[in-house]
């Protein structure tokens, strides 16, 4: 009876707690490669809802006012912190921008290079010497999603031209300990359909795979270990304390039967 309730111990609490394996990122040794892969250098085609930012230089400052977007001299602190969503343009349902003075123009499918010509080529119809203006485009930040395990789920910004995932999972305030780094879901919405991704976080091949680098309007989900469902804790000490508190509690409902 003691050796099978030894047994018994001991398997619950090896079963119930989570191995250190499990809690470490990019383990192993990374393979020296010559060629960056292809598909994380894609550029990213811009989607309705994107936001993207439009800088027109010219030496003529009057010029330049025409096509900048500026916050009204009124305008509250609130709105001046929204950065890209009050100055920005928003592609709106149709795959358009409406830029003053030149109108509508269409950017869904294109890259920011690519719309960064087509206004150049609006702006050489509208003025002579066109060269002489430097026209930049840019998206407005890396918008996401994060959801499941991890301290601060929800929408999320950041402020780069690329993103990794442990990026904006250490934005998140990183994944849970009843997370499951090995098995973090990609979902992506592109102009190809939606796509889901599974990635493991804890093996350097990982920095390999094609969602390494996200996307704009990805969502993430760290789901969790099936040790947070069992309840039994997340450590040797919660779970020898749970374990611990089983025993006595089936020992002693024994102890008062059999005393009566």
């Amino acid at each position: 009876m003691r050796k099978l309730a030894f047994l018994l111990f001991a398997f619950s609490f090896f079963c119930s707690c989570i191995p250190s394996k499990d809690l470490v990122y990019l383990q192993g040794e990374p393979l020296s490669k010559k060629e960056i892969h292809r598909i994380n250098n894609i550029p990213y085609k811009l989607q309705v809802n994107d936001i993207i930012i439009i800088d027109i230089k010219a030496a003529d400052s009057k010029l330049v006012a025409l096509f900048n977007k500026k916050q009204a001299n009124g305008a509250n602190q609130e709105a001046q912190n929204g950065g890209g969503y009050f100055s920005g343009f928003t592609v709106d349902a149709h795959g358009n921008i409406r830029v003053p003075y030149i109108g509508e123009i269409n950017v869904l499918g294109y890259t920011t290079k690519e719309v960064r010509l087509k206004i150049e080529g609006e702006l050489a119809k509208l003025f002579k010497k066109a060269e002489d203006i430097f026209v930049s485009v840019k998206l407005d930040g890396i918008r996401y999603t994060i959801f499941g395990e991890v301290a601060n789920p929800g929408p999320k910004v950041l402020y780069q031209n690329k993103v990794s995932i442990i990026d904006a999972i250490s934005n998140a305030g990183d994944i849970a300990l009843t997370g499951d780094k090995k098995k973090v879901e990609v979902l992506r919405l592109s102009l190809g359909g939606r796509k889901k991704f599974l990635i493991d976080l804890t093996k350097i091949e990982a920095l390999d795979s094609e969602v390494f680098y996200i996307e704009p309007n990805d969502y993430i989900n760290v789901i969790p270990l099936k040790q947070k469902s069992w309840g039994t804790g997340t450590t040797g000490l919660q779970s020898l304390t749970t374990i611990i508190s089983v025993f006595t509690l089936v020992t002693s409902t024994i102890l008062l039967v059999r005393g009566l």
